[in-house]
């Protein structure tokens, strides 16, 4: 038999090495290409980059802009080259916009490495470089409407809580108000006081998207789609008695105020928000499905949000008790939801099932208009199915027509809702919850509104929505 030569078998060798070779330059090459493109600007934007602090040494920091144009935030430059920070609206968007003082939040961190960037033409920017003049950053315009943050805030008065508003089937969020507020523009000098650990007031929490609160009857949104998963077909043929209190074993759940609803349908029960029917639901479920079910709602999940906040938290167990079963079904217990996970939800079933991601940034311009980055809506997936979602909104909607939602209740158009009046603390008055959207068949804009220690959804979160909504439809 004859042998291979010696050359041969090396000359195979090193081939092969240089295909190696080429093979991991090519792969280089490639990971280089996609880092730029899709992942530089989030490695320079992290708060761990102390690299962002030398662009600051020649980039005037960009503005953050509403949606119509209207300054949120600014870079004002004095006689002796000194750069302040300015909020025109003080505290109406401080949680949102956020601060660049004491750190980052809000949108100051999200889009720092755009407000850090200049897109000036390249005869400006050499100019200004060899002259040792700083070139002006680029403007972040928001998807923020200014008109309806004050409407939403201006509707909260001087009471703590939080209001999101979006658009459903893009995720736009057009507000985002979080009371009690702070003022941006005197943060340095408000510091102590803010942090203090003697306040209770808790003014730099965003409690639109980082306040978690128990849902209350919201929540009959996610117990009334388990039992419509369970039962398809026979669900709507569940009736129920009311007397104004539910006795199951040693245990009792009262409706608000102790209203006996007397003789109802699954439907009604649902409009007048009876915990007793509700609390009876519940034991008939599935509570592994219903487990199953709130991981689809993104309960104890990372939220598609770019920007800061708290996830919603869900316990109950297929092993759990009576009690805990008859609290969770009605949204008390250990349920905590915060205000932008209810709003994620809602603008859900108003889309069909279907979640847009939320998102605060329309777009990046030049200082001279040129737009260099345009963002788009994007579907993070379905949570229900089309039908599971048109039978919520039937039901949402009779919540307004003949229910605890009437304070919505209009001839301008047509709103889906659903309220709820938390329990978080004995001797204390109960949040007050609404979120719902409109109009119904064609829904553009969803609200959640919660109004800590305020009593009724019905009569105190809903009246809240009703300025949003009259504002937006009267445009």
């Amino acid at each position: 038999m004859k042998r291979e030569q010696p050359d041969v078998r090396t000359n195979r060798s090193m081939m092969l090495v240089t295909y190696l070779l080429v093979a991991v330059f090519v792969g280089m090459v490639g990971y280089f290409g996609y880092f730029l493109q899709a992942e530089s600007g989030h490695v320079i934007n992290n708060s761990y980059n102390a690299r962002l602090d030398r662009f600051a040494d020649r980039i005037v920091r960009g503005q953050i802009l509403g949606s119509d144009g209207r300054m949120l935030a600014g870079t004002q430059t004095g006689e002796d080259g000194a750069e302040v920070r300015v909020y025109p609206y003080g505290s109406l968007f401080a949680h949102v916009v956020g601060y660049s003082d004491r750190g980052k939040t809000g949108l100051e961190a999200l889009a720092n490495f755009y407000l850090l960037s200049s897109h000036v033409n390249l005869v400006e920017k050499t100019i200004n470089e060899l002259s040792g003049v700083k070139n002006i950053g680029d403007n972040v315009i928001t998807t923020l409407d200014v008109d309806l943050q004050q409407v939403a805030w201006d509707a909260l008065g001087e009471r703590n809580g939080a209001v999101v508003v979006m658009e459903p089937d893009t995720g736009k969020i057009l507000a985002m108000v979080s009371r009690p507020s702070f003022d941006p523009n005197t943060l340095a000098a408000d510091w102590d006081s803010l942090v203090s650990g003697d306040s209770t007031q808790a003014r730099l929490l965003n409690r639109a998207a980082q306040g978690v609160y128990p849902p209350g009857s919201t929540f009959k949104l996610v117990t009334m789609l388990a039992y419509i998963r369970e039962h398809p077909d026979t669900w709507p043929d569940m009736e129920f008695d009311c007397s104004g209190q539910f006795r199951h074993e040693d245990y009792t759940i009262s409706c608000y105020h102790g209203n006996a609803h007397g003789h109802q349908t699954i439907r009604q029960a649902f409009a007048n928000s009876c915990n007793g029917a509700f609390a009876s639901l519940g034991l008939r479920l599935n509570l592994a499905r219903m487990k199953e079910l709130t991981d689809q709602l993104l309960f104890n999940a990372e939220l598609p949000l770019a920007f800061a906040y708290s996830k919603s938290s869900y316990s109950m167990g297929a092993d759990a008790g009576s009690w805990e079963i008859l609290q969770t079904s009605i949204g008390q217990g250990s349920t905590q939801m915060t205000p932008m996970h209810n709003a994620m939800i809602t603008a859900a079933i108003a889309n069909g099932g279907v979640l847009m991601k939320p998102y605060l940034v329309d777009r990046v311009e030049s200082a001279a208009g040129e737009v260099w980055e345009k963002f788009l809506p994007e579907s993070s997936g379905s949570l229900m199915s089309a039908r599971e979602a048109q039978e919520l909104s039937g039901l949402m909607r009779q919540v307004v027509t003949e229910g605890t939602g009437s304070a919505v209740r209009t001839d301008a158009y047509e709103v889906a809702g659903k309220t709820g009046s938390a329990e978080f603390e004995t001797g204390k008055e109960t949040h007050a919850w609404f979120t719902g959207f409109a109009p119904v068949d064609h829904p553009e804009i969803v609200v959640t509104v919660v109004v800590e220690e305020s009593g009724s959804g019905g009569q105190v979160a809903a009246p809240v929505a009703r300025s949003i909504f009259d504002t937006y439809f009267s445009r």
